[in-house]
Order: structure tokens, then C-alpha cells, then sequence
């Protein structure tokens, strides 16, 4: 199985320092359903690893969140692309899960539900933490410049496992330079 992970604000949809909270907000970024469609159609399984604690903060309910992810499966499902399985952590940063990036803990909901390991396999990320929890379970990592990306590029090469990540302007560009490598 070739397997990639993917965060989903800043990734997949725009992100926002306020918390995206509903379907309205959730605004995805342009090219990132056509990506995930090419990504499906060349072969690959796609799943998504996502925080959201502002579940654990009250600003969305469980309904809004699946709200949210029925938008993004169904403009996935227009360009041929679907998610094998999408994980998110509900926990607030003072809640001690093991699911919350950079812990690898959703990777590995991932293995689990999919059967699969991940190793081997890439994590595409916005945010240092998305590429630690991926570098953590054993993937290769890329970064993109949406999101808080651009932000986060700096912080590259203060990390020794994360130094040699490539950067890409957004999803469709990995999408684009993985499969010309194939």
C-alpha cells in the first residue's frame, strides 16, 4: 500500500488562527481535492491526522466536525479522490493523550484502522508538529507553504530528523512532483 498522510487545516482547507468551526468556515485550498483525486488515481491511499481540539474547547461539536469532513470527502469525491480513514484528536494540549501531533499517536489509528504500517510512507504537513508525529512513526515528510507553512519553513533545520524535508508551495505541488517521480 502507498500510503499518504495528510494534516487537514492549512493542508487541505485554509486554516485560521480562530479555529475553523463550520462547514461555512471550512474553505479548502485551492488544487487540494484535485490533489488528493490525482494522488488516488495514480494508486496512492490517502488519509488525514488531525488535531482539533477545539472540540475539547467548545467551539464546534462532534456534528459540526463530521459536517466538515462530508464537505471535504464529497469535494475529494468530485475530482476521483477518497480518504481511507480520517483521525482526529479531540484533546485540548493540557489533556496528556497520545494522539495529539507531534505525538504519533494518530498515525498509528491510522496503521491500525487501515492495517497497514506507515513506514516508509508520507506525512504532508503545514506545522513542524505534523512532520514530527510522521518523522516519529516513521515516514517521510514533506512541508507546505499553506497554512501556517510558510511560518513553519524556518523551523526546518533546527530539527536534525527534519532538516532534509522538502518544502512545496502547497498540495498539489507534492502531488505533482511525487508522481513525476514514479
Amino acid at each position: 500500500m502507498k500510503l499518504i498522510i495528510l494534516d487537514r487545516d492549512g493542508v487541505l482547507n485554509q486554516d485560521s488562527d480562530a479555529y475553523v468551526k463550520s462547514v461555512d468556515e471550512w474553505i479548502p485550498i485551492p488544487g487540494s481535492a484535485e490533489a488528493v483525486g490525482k494522488l488516488c488515481t495514480a494508486g496512492y491511499t490517502v488519509a488525514v491526522a488531525t488535531n482539533q481540539s477545539g472540540l475539547a474547547r467548545g467551539y464546534f461539536t462532534e456534528a459540526d466536525l463530521a459536517a466538515m469532513h462530508d464537505k471535504m470527502i464529497a469535494l475529494a469525491a468530485v475530482h476521483s479522490g477518497k480518504f481511507a480513514h480520517i483521525a482526529y484528536c479531540p484533546h485540548g494540549p493540557d489533556d496528556h493523550c497520545d494522539c495529539r501531533k507531534p505525538l504519533p499517536g494518530l498515525i498509528h489509528q491510522i496503521e491500525q484502522a487501515l492495517d497497514t504500517s506507515a513506514d516508509g510512507a508520507w506525512m504532508i504537513g503545514d506545522s513542524i508538529r505534523d512532520l514530527e508525529a510522521g518523522a516519529d512513526a516513521g515516514c517521510q515528510t514533506a512541508l507546505v507553504r499553506t497554512g501556517k507553512g510558510e511560518k513553519s519553513e524556518h523551523k526546518l533545520t533546527l530539527h536534525d530528523s527534519l532538516s532534509g524535508a522538502p518544502v512545496f508551495n502547497d498540495l498539489a505541488a507534492f502531488v505533482d512532483w511525487l508522481i513525476a517521480q514514479n
